[in-house]
């Protein structure tokens, strides 16, 4: 079909252009006005042979971004998640070996993160599967439904999944239990993972339409996730109970500590009180008012672990206690954000103004925050950590931070984040309860809105 006959046919057997359809003249308008501007064939043959974003950069911040801060924390090497959505649980265990590094007088030391990654999946594979028979008598279309078949077993996770999970597990040293191949490359693993859960699926509603007993369906969940955990400990290895743990300090000195469980390690090595930490986010979306509480129906992984939950508050808040953190309690602080947007990757550098496309395609992209939520532009993508802040007259200027990608990226894995992007694209922070002014405290007895699985809000754990 050409231009031409992009029509549809009336009543009279003749052809009429169809109600909102491309036509020729307006196609052939575009061209003359394209070839009439010579700055867009400047732009084309500039686009055409480079990368976009190394024509679109904005020097002025380029140059003006530098890597030093008035307050810096980190004095360590940064770790690398591979080919894995694990940042939660990287940026979690990277706050807690802060302490750990300091009590065992070492300059370098991980938490194993395969030990937390392997039962991150088995407690979520259980989730999934206890959800299918909460929502087994909905119709398998059903909006909710659909969206649990599609998210089964998930890479990221938020805040309080990594608490539920510590609580209950523990924690190991790395060399305890080190990295495989499917834990730095998931997709695969999680291909046949995903594949079991939905046939557990399909068994589970299938006994529900012939009528059979909760225990029933319960009884075939633990048959799937029999094979889950099989599955689970072929690729990455069998979970500790118990291991020896004894090093040599950075002065060579030997110490043991003899055999240990994971939870005896996480309650001896974290020496901050995450259970009272909480999750202060910025939604500025009408309806999302500051000051409330929120909660993501189906956000989770441990069954009967504590619930996620977000307290809404407004971007120079999150600012203050961000800062406040790192300066006044010597501590990092875990962090949820957009990561990609205006990100110059090779220096490590995030700015709002880091790109100007509008200049070169002569185009507006002017969504505020709230609508880039709304209209989709916009979600947690990645969870770090701030270790630094540059402060100015008591303002922040900029904010260090270490991600979980490796050494080869920014200033050896630490990138700089100018307080431009903090504001737009920064969405959450875990801190101290007792750090909040007293009226938000109270304000986290409420009960909390409960917003939709597919909600923004929830994207950190997809």
């Amino acid at each position: 079909m050409t231009l031409e006959t992009a029509t549809r046919t009336d009543d009279s057997g003749d052809h009429v252009a169809a109600e909102g359809a491309l036509g020729a003249a307006q196609i052939a308008g575009l061209r003359d006005a394209f070839d009439a501007e010579p700055r867009n064939r400047i732009a084309q043959n500039a686009v055409t042979r480079t990368a976009i974003d190394e024509i679109a950069v904005n020097r002025d911040v380029v140059t003006t971004t530098d890597h030093t801060f008035s307050h810096l924390l980190d004095k360590w090497a940064v770790t690398d998640q591979k080919q894995s959505g694990r940042c939660w649980l990287f940026a979690g265990m990277n706050l807690f070996r802060v302490g750990a590094m300091e009590q065992m007088e070492l300059k370098g030391f991980e938490f194993s993160q395969t030990y937390l990654f392997f039962w991150d999946k088995f407690e979520r594979a259980n989730y999934f599967l206890e959800a299918m028979i909460e929502t087994s008598d909905r119709p398998i279309d059903d909006r909710v439904v659909a969206w649990l078949l599609d998210h089964p077993v998930d890479d990221g996770g938020q805040w309080n999944m990594f608490a539920s999970l510590v609580n209950k597990y523990g924690l190991a040293p790395k060399s305890v239990m080190p990295e495989t191949i499917s834990s730095e490359r998931t997709m695969p693993m999680n291909r046949h993972l995903v594949e079991r859960l939905r046939e557990g699926a399909r068994d589970i509603r299938g006994l529900r339409e012939d009528g059979a007993s909760i225990q029933a369906l319960r009884e075939a969940k633990n048959a799937t996730l029999d094979q889950v955990f099989r599955i689970l400990s072929i690729h990455l290895g069998t979970p500790p109970e118990r291991f020896d743990w004894q090093w040599n300090d950075k002065d060579d000195t030997f110490h043991r500590d003899g055999e240990m469980t994971p939870q005896a390690f996480a309650d001896k090595y974290v020496d901050i009180p995450f259970d009272d930490y909480v999750c202060l986010v910025n939604d500025p979306r009408p309806g999302s008012p500051y000051g409330r509480t929120f909660t993501v129906e189906y956000l989770g992984n441990v069954v009967g672990g504590a619930p996620v939950r977000y307290l809404n508050v407004e971007i120079d808040l999150m600012k203050q206690l961000t800062m406040n953190s790192i300066v006044e309690r010597g501590e990092p602080v875990w962090m949820g954000c957009d990561v990609g947007k205006m990100m110059q990757r090779d220096l490590g550098i995030w700015d709002a103004s880091m790109y100007d496309y509008g200049s070169l395609y002569g185009a507006e992209f002017d969504l505020d925050k709230s609508e880039r939520l709304r209209f989709h532009q916009t979600f947690m993508t990645h969870a770090m950590l701030f270790t630094g802040v540059d402060v100015v007259d008591g303002a922040p200027r900029r904010w260090r931070v270490e991600n979980s990608w490796g050494e080869k990226n920014g200033r050896k894995g630490f990138y700089v984040m100018n307080d431009s992007w903090y504001d737009q694209y920064m969405f959450e922070i875990a801190v101290r309860r007792e750090d909040l002014p007293a009226e938000l405290q109270d304000a986290l007895a409420q009960d909390p809105i409960v917003l939709p699985p597919w909600d923004p809000m929830g994207a950190l754990a997809g």
